[in-house]
């Protein structure tokens, strides 16, 4: 939905009223999203406390004409406040956000570069310290074994919900070989 909102026109006019419409439809249609996310997933979005409060209410409401006016509610209060950030975590929330997308090929490569080879492993807990070291060693070796053995891969699954938890989503760790990475893939 990006370039959605016009401010403005071209020559300096001011935006057509049907440009208007379809700003606040748009605006009203991303709240719309915001009211089909569970209360845990609303809270981490990090909402205006007045919107957070509105959707939660719209939410309570079961009569269709008080979700209705609810729903112009939240759109009015979206006019107010920046849709940018709001519409990517809905993307990534949706797995259609391209930063989403690298961030999980990233893990997935983590996870092969692991399986691969003992020195990935040891290259892995220096760059993210935190890391219980113990239990990546035998989830690791516990997948190796399923894939060995041509098994479900139960410790695999396991090994890259420890990587997602591991690798913040928006930036990189220090060290994160995202680079190096690529450049093996190349090779």
């Amino acid at each position: 939905m990006s370039n959605v909102f016009n401010n403005g026109s071209n020559n300096g006019l001011p935006p057509s009223k049907s440009q208007l419409k379809r700003d606040m439809d748009a605006l009203q249609n991303i709240g719309r999203a915001l009211t089909e996310l569970p209360a845990a997933k609303l809270k981490k979005m990090e909402l205006d406390d007045t919107l957070l409060a509105a959707v939660l209410d719209y939410q309570r409401f079961n009569a269709n004409g008080a979700r209705r006016r609810q729903l112009q509610y939240i759109g009015k209060l979206m006019r107010d406040i920046d849709p940018e950030p709001i519409e990517q975590k809905l993307a990534a929330l949706r797995g259609d956000s391209s930063t989403h997308t690298r961030w999980l090929h990233l893990v997935e490569r983590w996870r092969e570069r692991l399986l691969e080879d003992d020195k990935n492993v040891q290259i892995f807990i220096d760059d993210f310290a935190e890391v219980d070291v113990q239990q990546l060693r035998t989830t690791v070796r516990n997948a190796r074994k399923e894939r060995d053995e041509a098994k479900p891969p139960k410790a695999t699954r396991l090994l890259f919900q420890m990587i997602k938890e591991l690798i913040p989503e928006q930036g990189r760790q220090k060290n994160a070989p995202e680079d190096a990475i690529e450049q093996d893939d190349e090779a």
